[in-house]
């Protein structure tokens, strides 16, 4: 039986042993009278916080386990100013010394210090009011000589304005919410080593052993193996889209060693618990341990790690010749198929080495292996060290949590939907052999660094009120990215900034990896209750969406009503489910607003022949025909970003979010490893967000559900590709313009300067409050400008023309998968792949920007040194935004054209000798300059002249809001 049917047990046994403990039935009582959604875990539940777990009698009172520094709030790590002085809102306030343990919420809602956020929210006001009477002034003031600039540059301004705005208003209310650890371990963990935590699915998604590492892979699989969570409530399926043996076999060998992987962890309190990582740590790791035990026990697993990837490494080669010499056994002829053979003597299902037809990439069978079946419910401690066996676990539980290796059918004719197809296909596999209510996912190149992660973001799911949140999302974090950030990989501005100003909202979107979801939001199901309006702006939103309150039909989830295979409940027809019967008789159970499991109900969780056979059935290619998968019903499907296009469903049905960053982080991925794989994410992320934007998930139509400042950020990151078309216009006309002689601003006045002043000082001030606030320092809100201004003249531009193509042309948009496999000599230059050049066509815009700009200031030098413009301090200004932009545009240079330690200088050189060779022409060629300066004659000496006409130097200015 799959998690997900315990509540019906709870209205059974659980009321019986209530009638013995009168306290528990006041407190159930207490619980049911003022809950008018039905729901145990709400806001209703008052200071129980859970209600059904902390009410039911046979739950044990046990000590707060230590987290041994293991989990924090991100302002651990940095000056993040925070007010715990007061409770923000009804779901978890800051945490009061004089309340006991179980009356303490799971989580705490921290305010940000007034002194940072009130002057923060008046400056954006601030900001609009200066930058509207800017704008005033420039449409009164028309330069007559140059109408076509002063049109676009009018334009452009009321771009960037906006887009300001879009990108501001969602960070009005920013807050941190924390989760505490010990009170979840209070409630709903035993003295006896079990616990109560509800089950949980965890996706891992690969779909090239090439270009995604196998060991990485590996490592991610491993960590999740070993994270802090109960172990027959943990189940992780790895989706292979690519179906090879490599990817199999190599999951099969990290369970074989996670058999001393895992107990090792557990033993030491390992962290992190992603083997590479770890035996990669620069810091000391005998400190604060037994000396002895810890480092032979140290040495043991490092001997066996290494032997492992000795094997993972050596998996390609076996793999071949094993299937040779069986292929050399059978006695084939010259054209026959050569298949690829197992260990065990049989023919892989999925893609061969030798590719031929139903064996290959896009054409091979659904695939489902357990490599580590459900363990027992109770603790199985491991033998004694010995002489076979060294390392001694006689006081570790040594159980695995179930492993599972999934590979979708894929044939001929169909759209597989790429990940988002894998995604939903891994829904309904899992839902037949573990259905959890909860489901976290995470790439393939993604482990578990904090091993309380799991524990961290399961306390937003079962906290006061919480059963209105369909996901919670952690930010992403990376290794393998150089000290300076270089590509700005981080992206702490819009995880820690954007994200965190999103959860004093409905809540952060949804950014495709690294987030734990309620199943019942991917089945289509309404919340219990509406209120879009948030803890801050309940008026706000109740202004555009009433208060809504859903009863639940209890009566039909109850183990009779599930026996029977009732499903009047659904929110949608049956058959948008699809054909599968046992798939739709799990859906009773995953939406059951308590899903906790008895030992029973646990131990019975058997992958068993029939249920195999039934996962393999949900992932055939032809299953999703004719249902609403795709678009009613899990993954959307129609874009690149599934992502963000999933998170929005759910938040337009009145879904609210959570974000919940921890130190240390929770998981640490790897970034792309070079400029042109990162310029390609950028255009996939771009791409996807302008495909929203054209189709009918466009923001602007969503339900009145949706918290008006929600829709305003959607509207935001549906949009902001279109920056490019007028950023390419102010990174090249004033350059340009020092060569034409027409500026954008005819004659500047005093006001002009003064608005400009305001406008940019206002943008800086809330700048440097925003990094207060977020946590972030000035250089990663630097760096992250440097690369908006890259990827604006790059990969945002080509989205824009590529999705214009797709609206106009009905042509699909194909993506290549990012590269993340390292081909450069790590041991002598652990960031040399960095700097490797590989040409793609997303580069030809900003080289010519940056070109156009040093010619420019080039022609502006010249015309000085040679007479034509006397008064050179005019020119200061529009040099010095050249020069910005080229500043700007530095890194790109650098990944570009240089190696790492290296680069600065010949950017530099090469910089400085365009700049030279422009202005020794401009001065020496006449023709060019025409008759003013010293080749003009005694013009030159009476007054400068620009091609037979009196330049006007108060032109001399252009505007940059």
């Amino acid at each position: 039986m799959a998690p997900g049917g315990g509540d019906g047990r709870r209205n059974g046994e659980g009321q019986q042993q209530a009638n013995g403990n009168n306290n528990n039935n006041n407190s159930n009582a207490k619980a049911k009278h003022g809950c008018v959604c039905g729901f145990p875990v709400c806001a209703c539940a008052g200071a129980a916080a859970v209600a059904s777990a902390a009410s039911s009698a046979d739950m044990d009172r046990v000590a707060a386990a230590q987290t041994e520094g293991q989990i924090g709030a991100v302002n651990d790590e940095s000056w993040i100013a925070v007010d715990l002085s007061d409770d923000l809102s009804g779901d978890g306030g800051g945490a009061d010394p004089g309340v006991a343990i179980e009356d303490r919420p799971v989580f705490r809602t921290e305010k940000i210090k007034g002194i940072l956020l009130h002057p923060y929210r008046v400056l954006i006001f601030v900001r609009l009011i200066a930058f509207t009477l800017f704008v005033i002034w420039r449409i009164s003031h028309r330069n007559p000589d140059a109408m076509w600039l002063w049109v676009t540059s009018i334009a452009g301004e009321f771009w960037f304005g906006f887009s300001w705005l879009l990108d501001q208003l969602p960070k009005l209310n920013p807050i941190n919410r924390v989760p505490d650890l010990a009170v979840l371990r209070q409630r709903f963990d035993r003295a006896d080593g079990t616990s109560r935590l509800p089950g949980l699915d965890i996706f891992v998604t690969t779909a090239d052993p090439f270009k995604e590492p196998i060991l990485s892979t590996a490592n991610s699989i491993l960590s999740i193996l070993a994270a802090d969570y109960p172990v027959e409530r943990n189940t992780c399926y790895l989706s292979d889209d690519s179906g090879m043996l490599l990817t199999y076999e190599a999951m099969a060998e990290a369970a074989k060693f996670a058999t001393v992987w895992v107990p090792f962890c557990r033993k030491h309190g390992i962290e992190p618990r992603g083997p590479e990582s770890y035996f990669e740590l620069k810091s000391h790791p005998y400190m604060g341990r037994s000396q002895e035990d810890f480092v032979n026990d140290r040495r043991r697993v490092r001997k066996e790690y290494d032997e492992f990837k000795a094997r993972i490494n050596g998996l390609e080669h076996d793999i071949k010749q094993r299937s040779d010499a069986f292929n050399a056994a059978r006695g084939l002829k010259d054209g026959e198929p050569r298949a690829t053979w197992m260990a065990d003597g049989n023919q892989w299902e999925g893609t061969w080495v030798e590719p031929s037809e139903n064996h290959r990439k896009g054409d091979h069978a659904g695939i489902v292996y357990v490599l580590l079946n459900h363990p027992s419910h109770s603790r199985q401690l491991g033998p004694p060290a010995s002489a076979d066996n060294p390392l001694d676990f006689s006081m570790v539980d040594v159980r695995l949590p179930m492993l599972v290796y999934v590979s979708r059918e894929k044939r001929p004719g169909f759209n597989h939907e790429k990940k988002a197809g894998a995604m939903n296909a891994l829904t309904r596999c899992s839902a037949v052999i573990s259905n959890s209510p909860f489901i976290l996912n995470l790439d393939c190149d993604h482990y578990i660094n904090n091993s309380q992660a799991l524990r961290a973001g399961i306390c937003f799911m079962l906290g006061r009120d919480s059963d209105t949140v369909a996901f919670v999302q952690f930010p992403q974090r990376f290794e393998g990215v150089d000290p300076t950030d270089l590509y700005a990989n981080h992206n702490r501005i819009f995880f820690d900034g954007t994200l965190r100003a999103l959860d004093g909202m409905q809540g952060p979107i949804y950014v495709g990896t690294g987030c734990m979801f309620r199943r019942i939001t991917l089945y289509g199901f309404d919340p219990p209750r509406i209120n879009v309006g948030g803890p801050c702006f309940p008026s706000l939103g109740g202004m555009f969406a009433k208060t809504k309150y859903e009863k639940p039909g209890l009566e039909l989830t109850t183990k009779a009503a599930v026996a029977k295979g009732k499903h009047g409940f659904l929110p949608l027809p049956k058959k948008s489910y699809g054909k599968s019967d046992a798939f739709v008789d799990t859906i009773p159970r995953a939406s059951h607003p308590s899903p906790f499991l008895s030992a029973d109900e646990a131990a019975a969780i058997v992958a068993d022949e029939a249920m195999i056979t039934e996962a393999v059935e949900v992932c055939t290619a032809a299953y999703e025909k004719k249902t609403g998968w795709g678009s009613d019903i899990g993954w959307v499907y129609g874009t690149v970003t599934e992502d963000v296009v999933t998170g929005y469903r759910m938040h337009i049905k009145g879904w609210r979010s959570r974000y919940c960053s921890i130190y240390p982080h929770a998981f640490i991925g790897t970034a792309p490893i070079n400029l042109t794989e990162r310029l390609y994410q950028v255009l996939r992320w771009s791409t996807g967000s302008l495909e929203i934007f054209f189709s009918r998930n466009n923001p602007l139509f969503g339900s009145t559900f949706l918290h008006p400042l929600q829709r305003v950020a959607y509207i935001n990151i549906t949009t902001y590709p279109f920056t490019a078309l007028f950023l390419i216009f102010y990174t090249t006309v004033p350059a340009l313009s020092f060569v034409t002689g027409h500026f954008i601003v005819q004659r500047p006045t005093t006001m002009f300067y003064v608005y400009l002043a305001i406008v940019l000082g206002t943008l800086l001030i809330l700048a440097v409050l925003e990094v207060k606030w977020a946590g972030v320092t000035v250089f990663e809100w630097f760096r992250n400008g440097q690369f908006w201004m890259t990827a604006s003249c790059s990969a945002y531009l080509a989205a824009v023309c590529q999705v214009l193509v797709k609206v106009v042309f009905r042509r699909d948009i194909s993506f290549k998968l990012t590269s993340k496999q390292p081909a450069g000599d790590e041991k002598k230059d652990p960031y040399a792949d960095l700097y490797v050049v590989r040409w793609t066509w997303l580069m030809v815009t900003p080289i010519i920007i940056i070109l156009v700009n040093i010619i420019g200031s080039a022609v502006a030098f010249a015309k000085v040194l040679d007479g034509e413009w006397t008064h050179w301090l005019k020119v200061a200004g529009g040099v010095f935004f050249n020069f910005w932009v080229l500043f700007h545009l530095y890194p790109f240079a650098k990944g570009l054209l240089g190696r790492h330690g290296k680069t600065p200088v010949v950017v530099l050189v090469w910089w400085a000798f365009t700049f030279v060779i422009t202005a020794v022409l401009y001065i020496n060629i006449p023709h060019i300059h025409g008759p003013g300066g010293k080749h003009g004659g005694a013009i030159g000496k009476h007054g400068a002249a620009h091609h037979g006409k009196k330049f006007d130097l108060d032109n001399l200015s252009y505007n940059w809001p």
